[in-house]
């Protein structure tokens, strides 16, 4: 990682935390990080933490933030420009990125009620469960999307696995096209239940979204307010050797001094279930409530952050210059488009959304893939790739691919990388994900932290029963309850039609 010369700032828009107005923003650095100011000519001074660190960021800005890593946006998009950004999401046309990863809230019901969740039912005080029709048609204006047509669906809520016919709904996902299929699962049915699992993963599912914040019960009954937690995770991915899923991300919700010191032990149970885990993705917690900088500081987690804290946990054998932004793929799918004469799906997020990294598993260990290939000189070789395609000139396009295998170090890696390639296909690609593990952080937004500039990148979009699709910041933000409360029944209402509780699988 180069150093950056010189202080940053750079302005932008966010909203005001309390009114919602639309406000200016500004992005500077001060003593090594990377802070955040708006002003409300109604409710004042907000101060915020960008990024934990300010050479990564300007890293990140450097390298990843250019025109060329912009998207185009929709073809068709489904709202009009009248208030502006965030107020006409749906998506509008100032959207610059098609949807990667689709999200479909099947209930907000749950058998869980974690103190840091907003959006089960108990909390809300109503049920929102969008009928099967309604979740077949959401699926259908997923995969109306162009120019790349969504192929990556979650089934979320609330808790999915609630749902009897999540099974059939996996399938209408399947029959749509949907070629990567995820349930978002906190796993408690999962683990008592293995006909039901099996029964998911028969229909379709690909990957398990599996809640997993850490291997201590102290974290659970912080996070999730029990204590009995971990026998539960564990018993998910025994139930998953027993049917044959092999695809499990483990999502770790971070919080500042309840798991933050958790991350290697978290990195190091993944390899040893790599048989079966193929991800772990950290979500450092969103946050609520009026904070000045100084206390912001003292209670944020940020990208760079938890960067920081893997690098010390793993003995440095995952280090900060391991890490890439969420958009460094972009060259990779434009250069194979030229190369197979088809669409690839454009990873045209924001480079501050989120950095991953992959580690190669041989023997019980881990090596980052970044110590056997040059990977900003792979990207550069795909960037070659794609301006001579777009020139004309195929041929000499086509010829680039002769630099990428020689320099890879591991004939492991190389091979891997040989397939996706020259096939240039999701059976290929998955042949890679299965010997290595990703290790992703996503900083999700909240209303003190809100970049609109990163808002009209977002890739991971929710489809709701009102026609629309709305980024994930957006909608968990501004959108939820109004959409919810619209399709919403109340509790008592939902308990006298099905005799169940709320709480209980129908």
């Amino acid at each position: 990682m180069e150093k950056q010369e010189g202080k940053f700032e750079i302005y932008s828009s966010s909203i005001c935390p309390v009114c919602l107005r639309r406000v200016p923003m500004r992005i500077y650095e001060e003593d090594g990080v990377i802070y955040l100011e708006k002003n409300c000519p109604e409710h004042g001074k907000f101060e915020d933490v960008y990024w934990g660190d300010a050479e990564l960021y300007k890293w990140f800005y450097k390298n990843w933030y250019s025109a060329r890593y912009i998207g185009s946006g929709v073809e068709e998009p489904l709202t009009k420009i009248e208030k502006g950004c965030p107020y006409d999401c749906g998506l509008c046309p100032q959207h610059k990125t098609h949807t990667i990863l689709g999200i479909i809230d099947v209930t907000n019901r749950c058998n869980m009620a974690c103190p840091i969740c907003f959006a089960y039912a108990g909390a809300a005080n109503y049920v929102y469960e969008p009928t099967y029709e309604q979740i077949v048609e959401m699926i259908k204006l997923l995969r109306s999307n162009g120019p790349w047509a969504c192929n990556s669906l979650q089934f979320s809520g609330g808790e999915p696995t609630l749902r009897d016919d999540l099974p059939d709904l996996i399938r209408e996902a399947r029959k749509a096209g949907m070629s990567h299929i995820e349930v978002n699962t906190n796993g408690l049915r999962l683990a008592e239940d293995l006909d039901y699992f099996r029964s998911l993963y028969e229909a379709g599912m690909n990957t398990l979204y599996l809640q997993f914040d850490g291997l201590r019960e102290e974290i659970y009954k912080k996070l999730r307010g029990r204590g009995d937690l971990v026998p539960i995770k564990e018993k998910v991915l025994e139930n998953a050797r027993k049917i044959g899923l092999r695809s499990i991300v483990l999502v770790v919700t971070l919080a500042k001094d309840v798991n933050d010191r958790d991350l290697g032990d978290i990195i190091e149970y993944a390899i040893k279930n790599s048989d079966v885990v193929r991800c772990v993705n950290i979500q450092p917690i969103s946050m609520a409530g009026r904070a000045r900088k100084e206390e912001m500081r003292k209670l944020r987690i940020t990208i760079p952050d938890a960067i920081k804290l893997i690098e010390e946990q793993t003995g440095r054998k995952i280090l900060a210059e391991d890490w890439r932004p969420v958009n460094w793929p972009v060259p990779v799918a434009k250069g194979m488009e030229i190369l197979k004469s088809r669409a690839y799906p454009e990873f045209t997020m924001h480079p501050m959304c989120g950095a991953s990294t992959f580690i190669v598993v041989e023997n019980g260990s881990y090596t980052p893939i970044t110590r056997y290939v040059d990977v900003d000189k792979f990207a550069d070789i795909f960037w070659n790739i794609y301006y001579l395609g777009v020139k004309g000139r195929r041929t000499r396009a086509k010829a680039e691919i002769l630099k990428l295998l020689p320099m890879i170090k591991s004939d492991l890696v190389r091979g891997l990388i040989k397939d996706i390639v020259t096939k240039g296909s999701m059976e290929a690609l998955a042949a890679l994900m299965h010997r290595v593990v990703m290790i992703g952080i996503m900083h999700f937004q909240d209303v003190w932290n809100m970049d609109l500039d990163r808002i009209q990148r977002c890739a991971i979009h929710y489809a709701t029963p009102d026609g629309k699709v709305r980024s994930f910041c957006t909608y968990n933000n501004l959108y939820r309850n109004e959409v919810e409360k619209k399709f919403a029944i109340s509790i008592r209402e939902w308990i006298e039609r099905t005799g169940k509780k709320i709480n209980e699988p129908a």
